[in-house]
């Protein structure tokens, strides 16, 4: 959805109705925080089926992901219009060329705030895991390695 959104949204915005323009941008915000959600998702995952292997049950695990992963961008996303609406629109570059129009978030405070932090975030978030995995993996492999020349010898 991300895609298509971005790809039709120049398109869209051609129109010159703020409605569309504001729904526009806001859908793209919103599966844009959504990627980026689920990718994190898919770390905490990861982080859970290597290194905390046995006794992981989580009651309704998909329910609580898909609540995560569609429910926090959402929050984002409704703060935002809460605040005020007008933080998207349409964003000209040009005025020759009628294709640079694009619906966006106007606000550089608001981007940043609601884009950029969050995508920090995930990142720092996804760090940690991969780092975290990593670390699982490599004491695995000396465990095994010290358990072959323990039987070896």
């Amino acid at each position: 959805m991300l895609n298509i959104v971005f790809l039709t949204n120049s398109w869209l915005s051609s129109f010159n109705q703020p409605g569309l323009c504001i729904t526009v941008a806001m859908l793209l915000h919103y599966f844009l925080l959504a990627a980026f959600t689920w990718m994190c998702l898919e770390s905490v995952h990861l982080y859970l089926v290597l290194v905390k292997v046995f006794n992981v049950y989580v009651p309704k695990y998909l329910l609580k992901c898909c609540i995560a992963g569609w429910g926090m961008p959402a929050i984002v996303i409704t703060i935002v219009l809460i605040i005020n609406k007008d933080f998207y629109g349409n964003g000209s570059h040009s005025e020759s060329n009628p294709f640079s129009n694009f619906c966006w978030i106007q606000e550089n405070i608001v981007f940043y705030i609601s884009v950029v932090a969050y995508v920090f975030l995930i990142i720092l978030t996804n760090t940690a895991m991969f780092i975290t995995v990593l670390l699982q993996i490599h004491s695995v492999k000396s465990r095994t390695q010290k358990r072959s020349r323990f039987w070896k010898q």
